[in-house]
């Protein structure tokens, strides 16, 4: 993709606009960028980079659009550009260009769906390492794909939004996964139709195709949108068929990418080399494991790799054990299906919830964890939906709401879920909603928890207030 000379503009000043920014710059683009908050513009100031607040249609004589994974297809400037017969793409769609004019383009692994990417490709990244590849996880993991490419890394463990792939039409991995589906950034797309079919692009040119046999959903896509050429495999938590990876008493195992898979499995890994634990952790550690090995890793690397894994902070994170109870920061659960995940992790669960479900149903959630629940807090804007759905499928389960108007909120979770708690139980932020009701971001929120936990601890009051 020759963009020298070009005239490119870029929607968005935030993360994402300026790693594309600087990469068109470096490609000799003449680059324009825009975005509604012209304190973000002020901030981003280069040389080479233009700015213009709020632009509604392109200037004239520009040639493309890169546009940030957040602005929406309807947003006035894309419907414009789209009208004026310019292109529009998307971050992932211009690394992925670029990457491919260099003498020797970067292999891409490509990891979506609606829970677990961020530790699936974290583990993939730990897994090549350990096979001496020289590789990265980026993508909407926080490190930019741009840069990633730009870095010129061998192998990019690539996690993939709906929103990026939705602005990606001609995006090749050597191997892709849809891990999972769920509803999810319905109010983006429009109907969980259309967000299934954003996540299902990924396979659409892709090598080697990864599905989850135990996730309708995820083997769906794999079936109607995997090319005629793809190689087509699958992992499930139970004994694998041929053409699956899967789980055989406690290992790992592979019988797809092997000699014979009628006949051949190739020990992997065991249970506990997957951290952290529960069903959701060894789903993403096969998906990992395929991946790897659809490049052609050993099977000794991916236990080395597994076990070389560290999580990422407000992810399962264990904080304190007080009284024989753990506290446990998955304030990444931003969704249900992420929450239900964590729960089944644990038999007996003090469960804090709560925020923005952002029209997500909670029902599935509560009745398929009724059993291990031992008390709920609820905190947020639609606490009182999930309260509802705990009475309709766990009526026994005593149920908490901490008031809007409390100046503490999370310590005042922290406080409650303690005094419901026994021995040998859990108390597991695991919200199965967004955060910017009441944080920043699903950081900050995970940061108050683990203050408010360590608060406890001390016997001290948590003075920072989250």
């Amino acid at each position: 993709m020759d963009l020298t000379g070009r005239r490119v503009l870029v929607a968005g000043a935030g993360v994402t606009g300026r790693s594309v920014a600087d990469a068109l710059v470096t490609a000799g683009a003449h680059v324009t960028v825009t975005d509604g908050d012209a304190g973000r513009l002020a901030e981003l100031a280069a040389p080479g980079v233009e700015t213009a607040a709020g632009l509604t249609e392109p200037p004239e004589g520009t040639e493309l659009v890169v546009t940030s994974p957040g602005w929406r297809p309807g947003s006035p400037l894309l419907v414009a550009a789209a009208a004026a017969g310019v292109e529009v793409i998307g971050d992932v769609e211009l690394a992925w260009r670029i990457g491919e004019a260099l003498p020797e383009p970067p292999v891409w692994l490509a990891v979506t769906g609606t829970n677990g990417k961020t530790t699936t490709v974290g583990m993939l990244e730990s897994i090549l390492r350990a096979a001496g590849v020289d590789a990265v996880a980026c993508g909407n993991v926080g490190y930019a794909v741009t840069d990633a490419v730009a870095a010129g890394h061998r192998v990019l463990a690539v996690e993939l939004s709906s929103f990026q792939l939705h602005w990606s039409n001609t995006l090749a991995p050597r191997a892709s996964a849809v891990l999972n589906l769920a509803e999810d950034h319905i109010d983006w797309h429009g109907s969980m139709e259309a967000y299934a079919a954003d996540k299902g692009t990924v396979h659409e040119r892709s090598g080697t195709v990864v599905a989850n046999a135990d996730d309708p959903w995820s083997s769906a896509l794999a079936g109607t949108h995997a090319g005629p050429g793809a190689r087509r495999v699958a992992f499930t938590l139970d004994s694998p068929r041929p053409g699956q990876f899967g789980v055989v008493e406690d290992l790992l195992v592979d019988r797809a990418l092997v000699a014979d898979p009628a006949t051949t499995a190739e020990e992997l890994a065991q249970l506990p080399d997957v951290r952290p634990a529960g069903p959701h952790n060894v789903a993403n550690a096969l998906a990992a494991a395929a991946l790897a090995r659809a490049y052609g890793v050993p099977p000794a690397a991916i236990a080395e790799g597994l076990r070389a894994f560290r999580p990422g902070a407000h992810r399962a994170v264990p904080v304190a054990e007080i009284g024989g109870v753990r506290y446990v920061n998955d304030s990444k659960a931003t969704n249900p299906h992420a929450a239900a995940g964590s729960l089944l992790a644990h038999p007996g669960v003090v469960w804090i919830a709560g925020g923005m479900l952002k029209g997500a149903s909670v029902d599935e959630l509560v009745a398929a964890t009724a059993d291990r629940l031992r008390g709920v807090v609820l905190l947020g804007v639609d606490s009182g939906v999930i309260a509802a759905a705990v009475a309709r499928h766990a009526p026994d389960v005593p149920v908490n709401t901490v008031l809007p108007g409390d100046d503490d909120p999370m310590t005042a979770a922290v406080g409650a879920a303690s005094a419901m708690a026994r021995p040998g139980d859990v108390v597991l932020l695991a919200p199965a909603a967004a955060s910017l009701d009441m944080f920043r971001d699903y950081a900050h929120r995970g940061d108050a928890f683990a203050d408010a936990v360590r608060a406890l601890a001390t016997g001290e009051p948590n003075r920072d207030g989250g």
